[in-house]
């Protein structure tokens, strides 16, 4: 790249640095002294060598002239509050040359420094306008088509971007995941929403490659490649050498990914668009034609600031600032564009000025557009729920070959057996599920052939075979990301989380991704899925505090995400049928618990009297989101609100009170941990002369909390009532954990208590 020297104003410390560098492009016009070539015809080389013709040059000058003065309007407009985000993208435009060669139904996962990309991206529909587009979304107006105003994205549906808001590096996992779906859809006979042989496309700065959430999808692909498996993602590292303000050492990334086993590598000059134009093409078309995952080093600089409110100047040298301006892409695009003599002079400024005024008229029509006023506007696309179309699904009974072929014949039919406990019902429960849907997949660590740590998957492995049913790497991150790969296929992902507490290790990529998507796409994706946990606590002679985790707050505080939790194994397949049909018909992001310690008990009151196993229900049974079960309705004398664990452990204590007290112990089970049942925690509060509510979590962050408030809320505050919950600690090992979690003994306490004894 070589450029002249910038003008004497772009070394002057007291200018605002947006404005030096937009009077340097103008000025670097005027100044260039350069010799003009004979303008090429529009497919000949734009200079002669390069892989680019002319007329992509110049439509990828295009692009970056509108992404640089998206860049200025915004800083200009953001003190005047018409716009609300200024991470630009000036420096990264070279990023419109993977926007080019890349087609509109690969799907793409990107970086904040986009606008390249997007502006590029749009010309490969008609009738599409970058500019407007982009100035609804930065002008946070209802009309924005990525986000309706929720958030400024790069995002579209029908060019495939899926908006990000974590762009840190959450986004790359799930990146990952819709590549390796890409491929596996064949083999399991799924028709998908883009060609076969396209490629997912994922951006990212370099100092968000050494992030643990961008390390773990590396790994993961290279470990795809290394076993022979399709991965074909594009891994799209825009190196400009800092991150906000720490930089990166010279030449690490090409140090730490150039030689790295099973992840192609390709470096690009994305400074230079006659340069680096061939090289991004070799990168491309390496990751379509060979199905592996690539890794492309692009070059790139950051013009400005991190964002509006970074003066650089107060902690860079006005000599760094203006060297760093010097390596402008722009200002090497504009030396293209006259040496190549496809633009003069007063052409080339001209054509600035237009974008300019095209991005400014466009941002002051965005400011008048409407804005989002109502609450149920801006939830509208969170948590979309349709119970009779939901209901209609979940009851949904037209697959008996299926199931015939699934469970082995009439006889082996899970309705035709003896009633059995939680474990094997989930099992048959999972078998209907995949019997059912065809695209649905089932993965996680030790699930296939073992059957899973407590045997609950036994036998869906020979039943659907490794297609359907697989092990996946100890890596709960890429467990979730594949999850929200496979859902943005259109097939029906049941990830499975070994523990509770392992969930933690990869909570953002629910909490920041697959459950944000529907809000922030305004419901054109989503990531329909249903990951189910071994989950709570209370197990017997093995554990601690990884095994016996009962933190369930970090999944309600989730927005939108759907939490059931059964205590039964019919229950438990009725909830299982409605979460999948939430899925399909709605695309929920759904949790489903399952009580770890509950698994194999078949008893509640005495050994031997098998009162806690139940029989399967037959398909066309579903519980509705929400709906609680009872137990001894009529009873008013103390109600008991509880799940999960608690339930068996209600019932036992209920014996007791009924013995000491003479009262009649209602049971509530909620069996919906979110959203809460408000209306059906309040009908039962309502005649309840006293109220217990058990909870095994922890007493700060629990369920209770939300039961508390709903009786409350509903008038019934004056009840007695008293809540047994588990200590603010982890769980230890051994007989230990039952001294932290509630116990019977402790549902009795409470209730003597509540009668004045």
């Amino acid at each position: 790249m070589t450029t002249t020297a910038l003008p004497i104003a772009a070394r002057h410390k007291g200018f605002n640095r947006a404005e030096i560098v937009d009077q340097n492009f103008t000025e670097f016009v005027q100044m260039w002294q350069g010799d003009a070539r004979a303008k090429p015809r529009d497919d000949a080389p734009v200079l002669p060598g390069s892989g680019l013709d002319a007329r992509g040059f110049r439509e990828l000058l295009e692009s970056q002239l509108i992404s640089r003065h998206l860049d200025l309007m915004a800083r200009v407009l953001r003190v005047q509050n018409k716009v609300f985000y200024t991470i630009g993208s000036s420096g990264h435009e070279g990023n419109a040359m993977i926007a080019r060669l890349t087609r509109h139904t690969d799907p793409a996962f990107l970086h904040y420094r986009s606008g390249g990309f997007m502006a590029e991206r749009f010309r490969k529909l008609p009738g599409m306008d970058p500019v407007m587009d982009s100035a609804l979304s930065f002008a946070a107006s209802a009309e924005d088509p990525a986000s309706g105003g929720r958030h400024k994205v790069w995002g579209s549906r029908p060019l495939w971007v899926l908006p990000q808001t974590s762009t840190i590096a959450s986004h790359l996992p799930k990146a990952l995941g819709t590549a390796v779906a890409i491929d596996h859809a064949r083999r399991i006979g799924h028709a998908l929403p883009i060609p076969d042989d396209s490629i997912a496309i994922c951006s990212f700065g370099d100092a968000s490659s050494n992030h643990a959430t961008a390390q773990t999808a590396f790994n993961a692909a290279a470990w795809t490649a290394y076993q022979k498996l399709p991965a074909p993602v594009l891994f799209v590292c825009e190196d400009n050498g800092i991150g906000i303000s720490v930089k990166t050492p010279t030449g690490w990334v090409a140090s730490n990914f150039q030689s790295r086993s099973n992840l192609d590598y390709f470096y690009a000059d994305g400074l230079d668009l006659a340069e680096g134009y061939a090289q991004v093409q070799r990168a491309v078309e390496h990751c379509r034609a060979t199905r592996r995952p690539t890794f492309l080093h692009l070059r790139t600089t950051r013009i400005m600031g991190h964002a509006g409110t970074d003066f650089e100047i107060e902690w860079r040298s006005i000599e760094e600032l203006v060297a760093l301006e010097a390596t402008d892409p722009l200002l090497r695009s504009a030396e293209i564009a006259l040496e190549s003599g496809l633009y003069s002079k007063d052409e080339l400024l001209a054509l600035y000025e237009s974008t300019r005024k095209r991005c400014f008229a466009a941002a002051e029509e965005a400011d008048r557009r409407p804005k989002l006023e109502r609450l149920d506007d801006v939830m509208a696309p969170l948590a979309p729920y349709t119970p009779a179309k939901v209901k209609a699904e979940a009851e949904r009974a037209d697959y008996a070959d299926a199931r015939l072929k699934a469970f082995g014949g009439e006889d082996r039919l899970p309705e035709n057996q003896p009633p059995r406990h939680l474990a094997i019902q989930i099992g048959q429960a999972l078998h209907d599920v995949m019997a059912k849907y065809p695209e649905s997949l089932l993965f996680g660590e030790d699930v296939a052939q073992k059957g899973g740590v407590y045997t609950v998957t036994k036998g869906l492995h020979k039943a659907f075979r490794n297609t359907r049913v697989f092990n996946t790497l100890l890596d709960e991150t890429i467990i979730l990301g594949l999850a929200q790969g496979y859902a943005n296929m259109g097939m029906l992902p049941i990830p499975e989380i070994q523990y509770l507490a392992y969930f933690h290790n990869a909570c953002d990529q629910i909490r920041g991704e697959a459950a944000s998507l529907q809000f922030f796409s305004n419901d054109q994706y989503r990531n329909p899925l249903v990951m189910r946990v071994a989950s709570l606590g209370y197990q017997r002679g093995f554990g601690g505090h990884f095994h016996n985790d009962n933190s369930i707050a970090a999944l309600r505080d989730i927005p939108g995400l759907v939490v059931g939790c059964p205590s039964r194994g019919d229950d438990a397949a009725t909830m299982l049928r409605t979460l999948t049909a939430m899925a399909k018909v709605d695309g929920r992001v759904c949790a489903f618990l399952e009580p770890i310690a509950l698994y194999m008990a078949k008893d509640l009151y005495e050994a031997g009297d098998g009162q806690w196993q139940f029989a399967y229900p037959a398909p066309g049974e579903a519980m509705t989101l929400g709906e609680g079960r009872v137990y001894d309705e009529k009873a008013d004398d103390l109600v008991v609100f509880t799940f999960g664990n608690g339930v068996p452990m209600a019932l036992r204590a209920a014996r007791t009170i009924e013995a000491e007290l003479k009262w009649k112990v209602r049971v509530v089970d909620l069996r919906w941990l979110a959203p809460l049942n408000d209306a059906f925690i309040a009908a039962q509060a309502k005649d309840a002369r006293r109220i217990i509510v058990l909870d095994e979590g922890r007493k700060s962050a629990g369920v209770g909390e939300g039961v508390i408030a709903a009786i409350v809320e509903a008038g019934f505050g004056a009840t007695p009532l008293e809540r047994v919950v588990g200590a603010d600690t982890f769980t230890p090992l051994a007989g230990a954990a039952f001294l932290v979690l509630p116990g019977e003994s402790d549902v009795v306490a409470a209730a003597r208590r509540l009668a004045g004894g």
